[in-house]
């Protein structure tokens, strides 16, 4: 599945750089986010619990950073499992980029669900990662600047694949789809 998608974050790249890649924040802006944790070097594992349609899934799983370009973007690369319910696994492209005044960041993921989240059909899944994108952008944004701010996006599914593959420095970014 390929998922493709830009928000405007009214705060400076380095800002958004440094809290993209601070555990702390990103367990706080992750909706469903019981644990993340660095897990060495450019590596973060977590925990997210989701409902998605009539499914309650907790995914377990691990994050890669890697082409890392600060502070102007990375590649994540990782894997998730929530047992029976389905797993994900997937790539998802970075990139920052100043923009009147604030932070454009663009997102290119490929990803691959399966089990009982995959059969759920792609309308729920889309519509669930347009709220979860929502949430997450909005709470990050909040963080960063100290102020609530609604965010700015052409697509929001992103989200889901940080929590699929269950992290996310995300960055975003993020999605699990």
């Amino acid at each position: 599945m390929q998922i493709k998608g830009e928000y405007n974050i009214p705060c400076d790249i380095n800002s958004v750089w440094e809290s993209l890649n601070d555990p702390e924040v990103l367990a706080q802006a992750i909706p469903g986010c019981e644990e993340l944790e660095r897990d060495g070097d450019n590596a973060f594992k977590a925990n997210v619990t989701l409902k998605i349609g009539p499914i309650t899934a907790k995914f377990s799983g691990n994050v890669k950073l890697q082409d890392l370009n600060p502070p102007y973007g990375y590649t994540l690369v990782g894997s998730g499992s929530a047992g029976n319910m389905g797993s994900a696994k997937g790539e998802a492209k970075v990139v920052l980029a100043e923009e009147d005044g604030g932070t454009k960041l663009t997102y290119d993921v490929d990803a691959q669900v399966t089990g009982k989240i995959a059969q759920m059909g792609g309308r729920l899944i889309q519509s669930t990662a347009n709220v979860l994108a929502g949430k997450f952008f909005n709470k990050l944004i909040e963080i960063i600047s100290g102020e609530k701010v609604e965010a700015e996006g052409t697509s929001s599914s992103r989200i889901l694949i940080y929590v699929g593959i269950a992290a996310i420095t995300a960055v975003l970014i993020y999605t699990l789809m």
